[in-house]
């Protein structure tokens, strides 16, 4: 099959949507069919053989964060250029409602569009408005993927109709396999994100960290992703700043690596999340998790069986559950064993199988509609031919 999959945000920035994008392109690739990716991208990105530069983005206020999004009459230009040189057998446009490739492509494209919803935030007053503008793209979508109940919730709230969900996938066993970092193992709390980015909830950590390090003097703070450091850890008193450890951003083998050797991982995410693949990467590597009970959070760890939960933004619940659970290895243990069973429903293997499966609907009932209409047309056509022989 050939497969066009379009991805909204900048291939430069990483973002959960990118990464979605790059594995299930290269678990296609795997299985033997043919992959073209469409993606904003800088002129001097490094890109793989399967991504084509649809040209710079420019960061745009989306969703809580600053998206890196790409639009415009050259951007449009260049997404029907790459529809017709593709010939796809279907579609794949992740977002097609930001403002960015995924609706170009959505309003250009002909033949089977399957969509991908991962944005999941409270009633939004602009896409509401937006809906006229909308509406033609979205009535040609054949059919709607949703990587959440939330994400889907979304996509019912803002702009009717419905999708069927299936979560972002994880290679489970890339992170299970990979070998722990002797200097990050010891006492140690993880932490990954954006730095600068406060729904991701580095300060809510931060204003846990004294409790816990009071309690556990021999623990210490892990925290992969980029920002400002030294803002980070500016209202910690001076003698804890020591105990906090960044790493800045880390590569793909060092990120498994990170998550197979912290004691436990804490992800204190405030909202606008749709999903949490970074709590299917972590149970994939075996730690015990430790996550704020967003809707979406609650619902990939089994509502707290496969992880723990703490209250939403409450640092004196997430110090509670910290201290206990670097305190308790029974316990720990307990989560890794529950985390690493829960996460095989997350594996490519089953949610590429399943998309797969939704490329094979609609491409099918698109062969069908045109064989219906081959149908439609043949009477006519042989009628013609019987006049013109009498």
């Amino acid at each position: 099959m050939r497969i066009g999959i379009v991805c909204p945000y900048s291939w430069d920035v990483p973002g959960g949507v990118q990464f979605h994008i790059r594995d299930l392109a290269e678990y296609f690739l795997r299985q033997g069919h043919e992959v073209s990716v469409l993606a904003p991208a800088d002129e001097d990105t490094p890109l793989p053989p399967y991504v084509v530069s649809a040209g710079r983005a420019v960061p745009v206020p989306y969703n809580g964060s600053v998206a890196r999004l790409n639009f415009g009459f050259l951007s449009a230009a260049r997404v029907r250029r790459w529809l017709h040189e593709g010939s796809f057998d279907v579609i794949h446009i992740h977002e097609p409602t930001s403002p960015s490739l995924g609706l170009l492509a959505c309003w250009a494209a002909q033949g089977p569009i399957v969509a991908t919803f991962h944005t999941s935030n409270p009633r939004s007053r602009a896409m509401i408005a937006a809906y006229a503008i909308l509406q033609a793209a979205l009535e040609k979508i054949s059919a709607r993927i949703a990587v959440s109940e939330y994400a889907r919730r979304t996509l019912v709230e803002h702009l009717g109709g419905d999708a069927v969900v299936i979560p972002n996938g994880v290679d489970v066993d890339f992170f299970a396999r990979a070998e722990p970092e002797p200097a990050w193992q010891g006492g140690t709390i993880g932490f990954m994100g954006r730095i600068d980015e406060p729904r991701k909830g580095l300060p809510v950590l931060m204003r846990a960290l004294p409790r816990i390090l009071a309690a556990h003097p021999e623990a210490r703070l892990l925290v992969a992703g980029r920002g400002d450091e030294k803002e980070a850890v500016a209202d910690l008193p001076k003698e804890l700043r020591a105990r906090v450890e960044f790493l800045g951003m880390i590569s793909d083998e060092d990120k498994a690596r990170f998550l197979r050797s912290v004691d436990l991982y804490v992800a204190p995410n405030t909202g606008g999340e749709s999903f949490g693949i970074i709590l299917v990467e972590a149970m994939s590597a075996g730690a015990p998790v430790l996550a704020s009970d967003l809707d979406a959070f609650a619902q990939v760890l089994d509502h707290g069986t496969a992880g723990e939960l703490f209250a939403n933004e409450d640092a004196d619940a997430l110090a509670d559950s910290a201290i206990r659970l670097l305190g308790d290895p029974g316990r720990r243990e307990e989560l890794r064993q529950r985390g690493s069973a829960h996460v095989r429903r997350f594996d490519w293997s089953t949610v590429g199988a399943d998309i797969l499966s939704v490329y094979e609907t609609v491409t099918a009932g698109a062969a069908a509609v045109a064989a219906a209409e081959d149908d439609d047309r043949t009477p006519g056509l042989r009628a013609r031919l019987r006049l013109a022989r009498d």
